[in-house]
């Protein structure tokens, strides 16, 4: 070791490389160190060596250091210090051939409110300078001074960091402090272009960050000035971070750790501490151990596989139901089986029959009457002429089995019966407003009487003009229609500014994503988790596609007047089938669009057509029974936006607040109350002035002055268990306050259709209907369905009601061909269930095709 006295004013922190450059500014100076002499020392020093040695106001010291730079070899170099608690701290500035390094010790850095904790050791990692040659002596400096004018010790190690360069699939372990930040390097391998990077620990505390930088000097690594630069994220247990090639020109980047001062950034607690001027807090204890590993990304031939494994997917159902379909059509042609000629039948009878293809002895054209109805259980009779014969009930002995004079005397029968059906309609189809009716005092006078009867049917509830009805339920689908788009370009622009601010900032703590399955493509950053939303919107158009055949079929039937069509059966009205096709279309696009940037603040883009798909199943439910009395499409539609109102209000205010709790819990019980009061009475009361004198009213007459049970027992065993199943939801919202609002808001619609479904069922069942093979294949598929979707949802990979570093301890890997997660599979499971509950809801009455609707029960 040399030393080297210079007496003189000599500027501090000139090394002996920039005399010349000292002297240049030492002039502007001067009045500064008149007077005064300044002392500075320079040592060779030496790696792996502890310098103990102390400095003043007058004294400085400079540590030389000398290393050999490879160009394809990367070696770390560390400067650990540690000095005692002093009040002018000491200041050490490392110059290197094309960086400057500068840190005081104590550091002091800065918390939350302004707290300052201090550190008295120090260690930082110096990056190396990049060089042409093959092979290269560089210099270094290490400058050490003080404004203290009594000596300060220090204690000074600069040694080289083992194993700097990280290598693929290889663990390393390493121990970071706030003061003590670690950073490595790491280089694509030949034939990787993607990688990434997991950091894991542990201990949940202290709070980490991991950041990915440039292979740029300085490397950005305290507290105060991690988020300056790259992509990082704030860590507990686990961080991870996909990285391509294509970001870093060098073909390599630095992983850089730092444990943070305070940890409410990840979600722990805030120590208090009085507040002070200029009062520096004791940190204790911050170390932390971690390991970092990097593995190679998935290759450009796995995303073409979950591209083409996901499209096959919903393709396939596209073939069942094409099959289907064909197997359907050719079972109908069997069933119109050949309808001989009888002489019976008069001349003109004969000709008309012949006209539609009902010639003797040669298989008739299942024209104006359905198959299913020779086996219906309910009678069917003559209107028109003598009711002497009875062509009822004829078992179900099979079609070729029945005499032939008898199906062409049936087929007679039905033909005088269907003209006769067909003028009346033609007389009365004159008017297409819904308005004409209500007008009419007498007709108001007749829905008081129809519709307050103990047992309803069908056509009690189906009075009004078809053509108007299918007007007013095309309404759905065009609101709707409109909603979407209003709705969805909003979001898609707002989520196109998520992306990019993600990209320019690097901040991966805004999105909350699954990192350890988070594939990017292009701009997007989770590109499986929108991939995986095609279901939606596949099998949604398919349920479009399906219901415009049923409804051009339907059609068809009417213009051939046959009376399945037209007296038989379920009201059909495909307005709220389109609706509901359409919202599960906009669910897809609208969950692609919050996979985009997951987080707290769009959370409602994925759950608000869930709202309005549950609420569409119950309005299609309540229709198929109730066709005249179902809520208009612009009073279902302000009720959805209410309920996405409050979705809003409780992402935004609901958590841990009471007072929106309780106003919430009393607007659901008053709403439940409500609906369960236009339900049971079927809207056949009104909301004014003297609703509790009506209600005072019933009450004494119905449990004081005699006790008498409900008039409609079903429905009120119906709204009993719904005021049950409510009233529990809200109590429970009360008390426990979920954080998750959205989530529970939608607990509450399923649960309630849920409930409504059950109870159709069971009543469907208790009046004598029966469920067609096809609906209940639905129904069996789509609960089996169900039950594993259910079971990917609630693995809960991220979570928006916690901290980005909690949420990332629930990430997991891919469990799906090394694409997919178990959120994706969700997204494929659900997108399913969605589509088979849509078609139970669409075959589930098809048994009632062939029965007359004054024999199909209103429940």
């Amino acid at each position: 070791m040399r030393t080297r006295r210079k007496p003189g004013p000599v500027w501090p922190g000139c090394g002996a490389g920039l005399v010349v450059l000292c002297l240049c500014v030492a002039p502007y100076g001067a009045s500064a160190v008149v007077g005064e002499t300044k002392t500075v020392y320079q040592r060779d020093a030496e790696f792996d060596v502890t310098y103990n040695d102390t400095v003043t106001s007058d004294i400085q010291t400079i540590y030389a250091f000398n290393h050999t730079v490879s160009r394809n070899k990367t070696e770390g170099v560390r400067v650990s210090v540690q000095s005692e608690q002093v009040d002018s701290p000491i200041l050490f500035v490392v110059r290197q051939k094309q960086a400057v390094v500068s840190f005081q010790v104590p550091l002091v850095l800065r918390g939350l409110y302004q707290r300052k904790y201090s550190y008295t050791h120090v260690g930082r990692t110096l990056c190396q300078p990049p060089t042409r040659a093959a092979s290269e002596i560089q210099f270094f400096f290490v400058d050490v001074s003080t404004l203290s004018s009594r000596g300060v010790n220090y204690q000074l190690r600069v040694s080289r960091v083992e194993s700097f360069t990280l290598q693929t699939d290889t663990k390393f372990s390493f121990v970071a402090t706030p003061s003590q930040p670690q950073y490595f390097k790491y280089a694509f391998p030949d034939g990787v272009d993607s990688v990434i990077v997991k950091v894991n620990s542990q201990m949940t505390f202290p709070c980490s960050v991991m950041s990915i930088q440039d292979i740029l000097c300085p490397v950005y690594d305290l507290d105060n000035n991690v988020a300056f630069i790259g992509m990082y994220q704030t860590m507990t247990k686990t961080a991870a971070i996909t990285v391509q090639r294509k970001d870093f020109p060098s073909n390599s980047f630095y992983v850089v750790i730092v444990v943070k001062t305070e940890d409410e950034a990840c979600g722990g607690p805030l120590r208090f501490y009085p507040l002070r001027p200029d009062e520096l807090i004791d940190a204790g204890n911050r170390s932390k151990t971690l390991d970092v590993v990097v593995s190679p990304a998935i290759k450009s031939e796995v995303y073409v596989m979950g591209m083409l494994f996901c499209l096959g997917i919903f393709l396939s159902f596209y073939i069942i139901t094409f099959l289907v379909a064909c197997v359907e059509n050719k079972r109908m042609h069997k069933r119109r089986g050949g309808l001989l000629s009888t002489p019976a039948a008069s001349p003109a009878e004969t000709a008309s029959l012949l006209g539609k293809g009902l010639t003797p002895g040669s298989p008739y054209e299942y024209g104006s009457i359905d198959n299913s109805s020779l086996l219906s259980s309910e009678p069917i009779t003559d209107s028109v002429g003598s009711t002497d014969v009875n062509y009822g009930y004829m078992g179900r002995e099979p079609f070729k089995r029945r005499s032939l004079t008898t199906l062409f005397h049936l087929a007679v029968r039905i033909e005088r019966s269907l003209d006769s059906v067909g003028r009346c309609r033609q007389e009365s189809l004159s008017s297409v407003e819904e308005d004409d009716y209500d007008i009419l005092a007498d007709i108001d006078s007749d829905k008081n009487i129809v519709r307050t009867k103990k047992f309803l049917c069908v056509s009690d509830l189906a009075r009004k003009d078809k053509r108007v009805l299918n007007k007013k339920y095309q309404i759905y689908f065009w609101n709707i229609a409109t909603i979407a788009v209003f709705y969805a370009l909003p979001v898609i622009q707002l989520v196109i500014t998520y992306q990019t601010v993600v990209n320019v900032t690097g901040n991966q703590d805004i999105c909350y994503y699954n990192f350890l399955c988070a594939h990017p493509l292009g701009a997007l950053s989770a590109f499986n988790n929108i991939l995986s939303n095609l279901g939606y919107i596949m099998l949604g158009l398919l349920f479009l596609l399906i219901v415009l055949h049923r409804d051009i079929m339907h059609n068809r039937a009417l213009l051939r007047h046959e009376v399945a069509a037209l007296e038989c059966g379920i009201p059909k009205h495909f307005g709220l089938f389109y609706a509901m096709g359409t919202a599960l279309m906009m669910e897809g696009l609208l969950s692609a669009c919050y996979h985009v940037c997951p987080n707290y603040t769009n959370f409602q883009f994925d759950t608000s057509f869930m709202y309005m798909i549950a609420g569409l199943c119950m309005l299609k439910l309540y229709q198929k029974r109730h066709p005249d009395i179902n809520a208009s499409a612009y009073t279902a539609y302000a009720c959805l936006a209410a309920v996405i109102f409050f979705s809003v209000l409780g992402v935004v205010f609901g958590k841990g607040n009471m007072v929106f709790w309780i106003v919430f819990s009393v607007i659901h019980i008053i709403a439940t109350l409500l609906l369960s009061t236009q339900l049971y009475y079927m809207g056949r009361w009104r909301l004014d002035s003297g609703i509790l004198r009506r209600m005072l009213y019933v009450v004494y007459t119905d449990c004081i002055r005699q006790c008498s049970g409900p008039m409609y027992i079903d429905r009120m065993v119906l709204l009993v268990m719904g005021n049950i199943v409510n009233w529990s939801l809200a109590a429970y919202g009360l008390i426990e306050r979920p954080n998750d609002f959205a989530s529970y808001l939608l607990a509450i619609a399923i649960c309630n259709l849920l409930l409504y479904f059950a109870f159709y069922i069971i009543m469907k069942l208790r009046s004598g209907e029966r469920i067609h093979c096809l609906a209940l294949v639905c129904i069996l598929f789509t609960a089996v369905v169900w039950g594993f979707a259910l079971f990917f949802f609630f693995q809960g990979l991220s979570t928006w009601q916690k901290t980005p570093a909690e949420s990332r301890e629930h990430n997991r890997d891919c469990i799906l061909l090394s694409f997919f997660d178990d959120h994706d599979i969700w997204h494929f499971l659900s997108s399913i269930a969605m589509f088979g509950s849509f078609l139970v809801l669409l075959t589930l009455d098809d048994d009632l095709d062939a029965v007359q609707r004054d024999k199909i029960y209103v429940f």
